[in-house]
């Protein structure tokens, strides 16, 4: 028996958006109106490489930004849940699909001692160029006319499930822990005996609302939280079971 547990990351891990948190490292911690402006829908990895070309033009160095990213607060209660996943890792394996990026993620993980939590974390390539600017990358193409154009999180989940059956991986139950309008695409893919956790007030939890108003909900069940430890007290239930 073996559960895989897809998280989300900003507003569902994190309290906060990790891309507009690094604003704080802009001067008067703000950015130019025209640079703000400049956002196109779907085209959010575009944007936010103009921000970090803005940051590097104005001196912020790659120390600052790791000292300014490690201060964002984790949702309530998700200290707790990723405590407990990671003593029971022999239950549950656990992947990360974010539209932020790998240096950020990788830099908040670390810096709670949470980074061996997770399996996979599938999110935007990023690096800092040898001039010490960070740059990012689309994570993937995609043909999903849904979602933004760097990252369909269906597509992601469907090739992480398909390449842990050839490793004769296959899970009893998939749970799948978010927030945002482009998580309702991957729950939409889950099946009867899984499980989607929308959480409570945000988009995702809206959408699956008004999916079932409109009769034409997700096959999945769905748990609302608005506490990690909702998830967790969940998760106790299905190890005991």
């Amino acid at each position: 028996m073996k559960f895989l547990l897809v998280f989300d990351f900003d507003h569902t891990i994190i309290d906060e958006n990790s891309d507009t948190w690094i604003v704080k490292c802009a001067p008067d911690r703000k950015l130019p109106n025209g640079l703000r402006n400049s956002y196109q829908p779907g085209h959010w990895t575009e944007y936010m490489s103009r921000v970090f070309v803005y940051l590097g033009d104005n001196g912020v160095k790659e120390d600052e930004m790791k000292r300014t990213m490690t201060t964002i607060p984790f949702t309530a209660g998700m200290i707790d849940l990723l405590g407990f996943i990671g003593e029971n890792k022999e239950l549950f394996d656990c992947i990360i699909v974010s539209d932020s990026n790998t240096v950020f993620i990788d830099w908040i993980l670390k810096a709670a001692d949470f980074y061996d939590v997770f399996d996979e974390v599938f999110t935007n390539p990023a690096a800092f160029s040898s001039s010490g600017y960070l740059t990012v990358q689309n994570f993937h193409a995609h043909h999903c006319a849904k979602c933004p154009k760097n990252l369909c999180k269906r597509k992601v989940l469907k090739e992480f499930l398909d390449k842990q059956l050839e490793r004769g991986v296959s899970y009893t139950r998939i749970m799948y822990i978010g927030d945002g309008g482009n998580d309702l695409c991957p729950v939409m893919f889950l099946k009867k005996n899984d499980i989607a956790m929308p959480r409570q007030g945000y988009t995702l939890e809206k959408k699956i609302s008004q999916l079932a108003q409109d009769l034409s909900s997700v096959q999945c069940s769905v748990l609302v939280w608005s506490s990690a430890t909702d998830i967790m007290s969940y998760l106790k239930l299905l190890i005991k079971e």
